[in-house]
């Protein structure tokens, strides 16, 4: 006596998406930001990207994680130089090129906190 039932669509909240694309989703055109996104509209543009996403990912502006990737600093080093809002990515080149105090200190604390969490899992490991 088992019904089977269509099953629904496995859907996200913009923002989840945008962050699962690596976007900004106030940058992102209002169609993608009205509506829930499904799994498979999700799976569709990481492998088919339009071409709105292609320039988004390109030029920005870029959400925080993604200008500390690119900056080899952690979000946190951002914020403690200032930088809390979205950059785009001429601004990152600039200031790549600038390579500021900041940015040399932070990618070295940013290096250091990687090499430790790297011998700690291999401790454990081990362990």
């Amino acid at each position: 006596m088992s019904t089977s039932k269509a099953k629904t669509p496995q859907t996200m909240k913009p923002a989840t998406a945008a962050k699962k694309l690596g976007i900004l989703l106030s940058a992102a055109p209002a169609e993608f930001q009205e509506g829930p996104v499904s799994r498979d509209e999700l799976n569709g543009l990481q492998a088919d990207p339009p071409s709105w996403l292609a320039d988004l990912r390109r030029e920005g502006p870029h959400p925080r994680q993604v200008v500390a990737a690119k900056l080899r600093v952690s979000a946190s080093g951002l914020a403690r130089a200032g930088i809390t809002g979205p950059l785009t990515t001429a601004e990152i080149e600039n200031l790549k090129a600038e390579n500021p105090d900041w940015l040399e200190r932070e990618r070295a604390i940013h290096a250091e906190v990687r090499k430790e969490n790297l011998r700690l899992k291999q401790q454990r490991a081990k362990a």
